[in-house]
């Protein structure tokens, strides 16, 4: 299946049309729903969308903010997506789901599985690393045929080494998928990532008929 793809001509423009898409997506969950459920991401890309979102979206009640992964560090350390994503949010109302890192990989994964249980989440965003991974899911890592709703990883191949992350089934049973993109750098990997599921690049095993790829000029294979 074709992989939608929405292509801007800088990560700057790719931040705003995120954000706008965002919106839109709060929007519709509430009004069919009553409340909307976001995943949030770490990553570059990901916080330029989250800086742009202040003044787009007044109202944030019945908004509950999730996230795909996390560093088992501190809120404050550098490293935290959270804190980061906390940083740059004024989410006023929301309600925030922070995954419990210092609880260390194991228990914070099975606090995080008992909070979001069944929830669907109306809109889940991703960012990508050159290597292809998304979320903590690595390359060929034993994790990519992990169920459930969310599980540790204490040898992550990228520092920290020990983290908590979304299952690939957890993912994918999101409503709308947006994987960003930014930068020449990870142009190979998204490459492959269109050409379809392969479980070398964890991106491309997200699933199609849900997925949107925004991906600036740079990224995208010529």
């Amino acid at each position: 299946m074709p992989v939608q793809l929405v292509r801007t001509p800088d990560a700057e423009s790719l931040a705003r049309h995120a954000a706008r898409d965002l919106v839109t997506t709060i929007q519709d969950a509430r009004e069919a729903r009553g409340v909307a459920h976001v995943c949030l991401a770490g990553g570059t890309s990901p916080m330029r969308c989250y800086e742009l979102l202040d003044g787009q979206l007044d109202d944030w009640s019945a908004v509950h903010l999730w996230y795909g992964d996390e560093r088992c560090v501190p809120f404050d350390d550098p490293e935290s997506n959270h804190g980061q994503v906390k940083e740059r949010l004024r989410a006023r109302g929301a309600v925030w789901h922070p995954m419990p890192a210092t609880l260390g990989p194991s228990e914070g994964a099975i606090e995080y599985s008992r909070a979001l249980g069944d929830t669907v989440l109306d809109i889940t965003h991703l960012g990508m690393g050159p290597d292809g991974h998304t979320a903590s899911l690595f390359p060929n890592h034993p994790l990519l045929g992990a169920h459930g709703i969310a599980v540790g990883i204490s040898d992550s191949p990228k520092p920290p080494p020990q983290r908590i992350t979304l299952t690939l089934p957890k993912l994918n049973a999101s409503r709308r998928i947006v994987l960003m993109v930014t930068g020449e750098g990870k142009s190979e990997a998204l490459a492959r990532v269109m050409a379809g599921p392969d479980r070398t690049y964890p991106a491309s095993l997200l699933d199609r008929a849900k997925l949107l790829v925004m991906a600036d000029n740079a990224a995208l294979p010529a």
